[in-house]
């Protein structure tokens, strides 16, 4: 079902700041114009160099419309929306996510290139079926971290909090994993009553853009049974300073998050490394939970 929904932004002054709001009815037209064109997108999907990007996997929500360099709005997909044009345009499309799992913060996502028609030509009273669209990374970031666990080895490992280990899923192809071309396996976390508590931390230390307005997005699949929590660890004048950033909540199908850890990092930006952790205890309703995860990734825009 396609929607006619228009979702308005205030101006990008900061890219991670702006929230939604829902108009139900189509916007009113300024000029002479009072017949417009229409464009109809049913996704967006992403096509990756996965040795050196990882997984092709994305949660694209919305399309940010861009006619002549200035915003149209903002689209739920699938959509079929009008376009106040007439002949040959300029048409921009910006895949947008919901940053940090937040319908209320759509945002474009930064690290996508946008798809770009230099010369459009709008027809007023007519559909311009664009269909499924393919974009992908720009070329400028830096993959600090990627663990698919495809391989026996990990960057994932427990603290000595952890009384259980994240484990490879067996067999190959085991149906609860993620499953693509590219992907055999999963990581899992088994909880139990015996061995409650899972706590595993980023096996390297990472140097992240320390702005507040520079992008640093944590992406990750994950199915769960069980709340678990994503942070960040800070090495901190030779202290460790813990900042819980997200609770991850039940679901039985495999989710797409995006966590926006730029501002905690620009808030500490006296911290000489960063490390992510996740941590996770057994409920009180569960005798046994499984949280599965995988394409871990964690990206910044080089310098």
């Amino acid at each position: 079902m396609y929607s006619f929904k228009k979702l308005y932004y205030y101006p990008l002054f900061t890219l991670f700041l702006f929230s939604t709001l829902f108009l139900e009815s189509c916007y009113k037209f300024s000029g002479s114009q009072t017949v417009p064109a229409y464009l109809k997108i049913d996704s967006v999907f992403i096509e990756t160099n996965y040795s050196q990007q990882g997984s092709n996997s994305s949660k694209i929500t919305d399309v940010w419309i861009y006619l002549n360099k200035d915003l149209v709005g903002v689209f739920e997909l699938p959509a079929l929306f009008p376009v106040l044009a007439d002949g040959i345009n300029d048409l921009e499309i910006r895949p947008g996510i919901w940053l940090n799992g937040i319908s209320s913060t759509r945002v474009p996502y930064p690290f996508y290139k946008p798809v770009v028609y230099s010369q459009f030509n709008f027809v007023p009273d007519s559909v311009h079926n664009l269909g499924m669209l393919t974009t992908g990374y720009y070329d400028n970031l830096e993959f600090a971290w990627l663990e698919d666990f495809e391989q026996s080895g990990r960057t994932l490992i427990e603290t000595g909090v952890s009384d259980t280990a994240i484990k490879q899923t067996q067999p190959e192809n085991n149906p609860e994993a993620f499953l693509t071309a590219n992907s055999k396996h999963s990581g899992l976390i088994s909880l139990t009553e015996e061995k409650p508590i899972y706590s595993g931390i980023s096996l390297n230390s990472f140097s992240l853009p320390k702005q507040q307005n520079d992008p640093v997005l944590l992406e990750l699949n994950f199915k769960t049974d069980n709340l678990f929590n994503v942070g960040l660890l800070m090495n901190v004048n030779g202290s460790i300073k813990k900042i819980p950033l997200l609770i991850m909540k039940h679901t039985e199908q495999w989710n797409k998050i995006y966590i926006n850890l730029g501002p905690n990092i620009g808030l500490n930006s006296n911290a000489f490394d960063y490390k992510v952790y996740f941590e996770s205890g057994l409920e009180p309703d569960n005798d046994l939970a499984q949280i599965y995860l995988d394409n871990i990734k964690l990206i910044y825009r080089k310098e």
